[in-house]
């Protein structure tokens, strides 16, 4: 833990009433993060809901295992930076955060980036929420000695919203996640018919041309060696597709990310509720769904196929039989997470808001976030995903660097 003396910003003030039996705390030392489970999980149980699947102490914990560094004393590495707010010494706020200083910028990110695919605070059920936030806001302004609060994935109905949406935070960049309300039907025969009579017929059609000849399977796995197993053939599966596409993604091309899911989905005693789904063909995974449940919430993280099956439809096949399980397991909603996508769109019943969102604290941070994040990072990425696939493949192979655009 540690406190500062205040630093001059240029962050947007925030009028807020002082609540002097609230006390700020930064954690920053791992041994600290890890005395908090018990308060944290039990804060979780009261106020936490199906979207903070990735604020669940747990994840939160396989993240640091993988991703905090070994050598904290780098002043460049990642690092912890969890805000924590007590009233008369009961937990009520987490504010999930790290630190890391890149291309000579200190920023302030989400714990869990880039593998959560949705950042929140985790806020008690008080009257006072959006005030206490304005505290957290106003302390992390005179501790954290940052250039810029950077805060990715950000649904329209996340508890910190409001905080910035008082703060003007800068957009850089506006996202949809589709998803389906399977509470809206009591079995999947039910909800199903809000499909097309052909694209229902299209699903069989598609399992009988795969079936001919082969044996295929379904496997639905909760935990364990198994789970850990075709997670790491998914992310193999996935890096394969990319580069077919001739694209690149930071957090794929980074191995921890393959580090990371394989221990999380393995781990029976820190569990991340996951669900490791597969089609597979005479034995061989043809099509692997990871994902992560919480609370009747469920959030799709990866789906991929096998090239080689790229015209059987086995993502389509596979999405069917994951609604069908999605029934038996009592899930209310399948997220199918930020960005949109046409398959995403053909399944979807609705979708919500995930934006990414900076406030800079400093001069420095005004240039990062205006000018960098802003309108030279989404138009780069907009130019290259743009560019005839070819080239594509050519840039990716030859500009690793690219790589950051992605």
């Amino acid at each position: 833990m540690f406190a500062t003396k205040p630093q001059t910003t240029s962050a947007r003030p925030i009028a807020h009433v002082e609540d002097n039996n609230i006390d700020f705390q930064t954690i920053t030392d791992r041994r600290e993060f890890d005395a908090l489970e018990h308060e944290w999980n039990a804060l979780f149980d009261r106020a936490g809901r199906g979207t903070h699947v990735f604020q669940t102490f747990n994840w939160n914990w396989h993240w640091a295992n993988t991703y905090l560094p070994a050598d904290q004393k780098h002043k460049s590495a990642m690092a912890l930076s969890i805000v924590t707010a007590r009233r008369d010494g009961n937990l009520i706020m987490i504010w999930p955060l790290v630190s890391e200083r890149a291309h000579g910028i200190k920023q302030i990110l989400w714990m869990g980036d880039p593998v959560s695919q949705y950042g929140d605070v985790l806020l008690d059920r008080i009257d006072d929420g959006l005030n206490v936030m304005r505290q957290a806001w106003a302390y992390i302004q005179k501790t954290s000695r940052c250039d810029v609060v950077r805060l990715r994935h950000v649904r329209a109905d996340a508890n910190i919203a409001p905080l910035l949406a008082e703060l003007q935070a800068i957009t850089t960049d506006r996202q949809v996640a589709p998803y389906l309300d399977l509470s809206s039907a009591s079995t999947f025969e039910k909800y199903e018919t809000r499909f097309t009579s052909k694209s229902r017929g299209n699903r069989r059609r598609l399992l009988r041309r795969l079936s001919d000849g082969k044996t295929i399977a379904f496997e639905r796995h909760h935990a364990g060696h198994r789970a850990g197993e075709l997670v790491r053939q998914a992310i193999d599966l996935k890096t394969a597709w990319l580069r077919d596409r001739g694209l690149v993604s930071t957090a794929l091309s980074d191995a921890r990310m393959a580090q990371f899911m394989a221990a999380a989905v393995a781990d029976k005693n820190k569990s991340v509720d996951c669900v490791v789904a597969a089609l597979t063909v005479d034995g061989e995974p043809a099509a692997i769904e990871i994902s992560f449940t919480c609370k009747g919430h469920l959030a799709q993280h990866v789906i991929v196929f096998d090239l080689r099956f790229e015209k059987a439809g086995v993502g389509i096949l596979l999405m069917e039989q994951s609604l069908r399980d999605d029934y038996s397991e009592a899930i209310a909603t399948h997220d199918l997470l930020a960005p949109t996508a046409t398959y995403k769109m053909d399944w979807a019943d609705a979708t919500m808001d995930v934006n990414d969102w900076a406030v800079p604290m400093n001069l420095a941070g005004q240039v990062y976030a205006h000018v960098y994040l802003a309108h030279v990072r989404p138009r780069a990425k907009a130019a290259v995903q743009a560019m005839p696939t070819k080239l594509r493949k050519v840039m990716a192979s030859g500009l690793g660097s690219i790589a950051v655009l992605m």
